[in-house]
């Protein structure tokens, strides 16, 4: 198993819905989800790695979609999205409490009632401590997605390795749900990405990555135990990387 010793689990908020692929209805928080994705960072956890978790919120408010939908403006809509995160994250770290696994919650947007405002050294400090951290309410600025909220956390954590969670096991040369014969790409660079404009994460991110050197392992977060399993390479899932 590569030495990891810190690593950032990326959630799409629609993770978080239902634990049912299939399943159209992609709102709401799934009580069986988050037990499955707490028995997963939890396995995690007990190979003595440092785990960060950054969460995206689309099963309770898209910003972009919603400013098409409901004419609300675009800063407005990111604003909105953003505290959709928040929620989400409240979800997750009661549930990693309640399971025995002591968890900060931390927002780019203070809000001190509900969550520690993010600091970057005392994320830090949580993380030395055997804390799991959740960084909630994206970078706290509108026109930017929780995917590169979730690239910059993991430079300045300085984790080894970023992890995306999706609904299928990787990166495809197109869409498998709309074409059988997509073909499965194990491993990219970052440039491939771009060139290639595959939306496995958007172009800010991609390049942020590269720009710090981070690997991305791109997974199925349906696959049982898969957090651990990419880990230990013990899987089938796609690694961005340099080369």
């Amino acid at each position: 198993m590569p030495g990891y010793q810190r690593v950032l689990l990326k959630l799409s908020g629609e993770a978080l819905a239902s634990p049912d692929p299939l399943q159209n209805d992609r709102h709401g928080i799934s009580y069986d989800m988050l037990q499955k994705l707490v028995a997963d960072i939890v396995s995690v956890r007990n190979l003595n790695i440092d785990i960060c978790l950054v969460v995206g919120g689309g099963n309770i408010y898209r910003g972009v979609s919603g400013m098409a939908q409901h004419k609300i403006d675009r800063c407005m809509a990111d604003s909105m999205g953003m505290l959709a995160t928040v929620i989400n994250g409240i979800a997750l770290q009661n549930a990693l409490t309640n399971a025995g696994v002591p968890t900060r919650l931390m927002s780019a947007i203070p809000m001190p009632t509900i969550c520690e405002p993010y600091a970057c050294h005392r994320a830090t400090s949580h993380l030395k401590n055997g804390r799991v951290v959740i960084f909630a309410g994206g970078t706290g600025n509108p026109y930017f997605t929780t995917d590169t909220a979730a690239v910059l956390r993991a430079s300045e954590m300085q984790c080894d390795l970023i992890l995306k969670a999706t609904k299928v096991k990787g990166v495809y040369c197109s869409d498998p749900k709309q074409n059988s014969d997509a073909k499965f790409l194990p491993n990219l660079t970052y440039q491939e990405v771009k060139l290639r404009q595959l939306k496995v994460m958007d172009a800010t991110s991609i390049a942020l990555a590269q720009e710090n050197q981070i690997p991305i392992a791109v997974f199925s977060i349906y696959e049982e135990d898969g957090f651990k399993k990419v880990l230990q390479s013990s899987t089938e899932f796609t690694l961005i990387s340099a080369s």
